[in-house]
């Protein structure tokens, strides 16, 4: 799988865009990443292998404690995504305001709003 899938399949899954959420704020454990999740450790450790295996994750030891951090530059590749198709529908409004702007009665200088009734 390519890292652009990878890490769409990563986000894909709610529990795991909690998990970077929480992690947007700082380093957590394992432990403390699972408090607000109904699951067992084990699954919320499968959870994190994902991340960790899309990227978007690390995760080090600390004495006995397994501490989670926030890689930033794994969402690089989807951000890039988006961002192209981002620009990409910005000049399409861009230019469909302008169209609009170009055919609106109301807007064109000199010629009159409303037909004139010749009787």
């Amino acid at each position: 799988m390519d890292v652009l899938s990878q890490t769409f399949s990563a986000l894909a899954d709610p529990t795991r865009r909690a998990i970077l959420a929480r992690l947007a704020a700082g380093g957590a454990t394992v432990g403390e990443l699972a408090e607000p999740f109904d699951m067992s450790l084990p699954a919320v450790s499968r959870h994190l292998k994902v991340l960790t295996d899309a990227g978007l994750i690390e995760r080090h030891t600390e004495a006995q404690w397994r501490r989670c951090e926030l890689r930033g530059e794994g969402l690089r590749a989807a951000a890039d995504w988006i961002e192209h198709y981002r620009r990409f529908w910005e000049a399409s409004f861009d230019r469909l305001d302008a169209f609009l702007k170009d055919t609106d009665p109301k807007t064109k200088k000199g010629k009159p709003n409303a037909r004139r009734k010749d009787r």
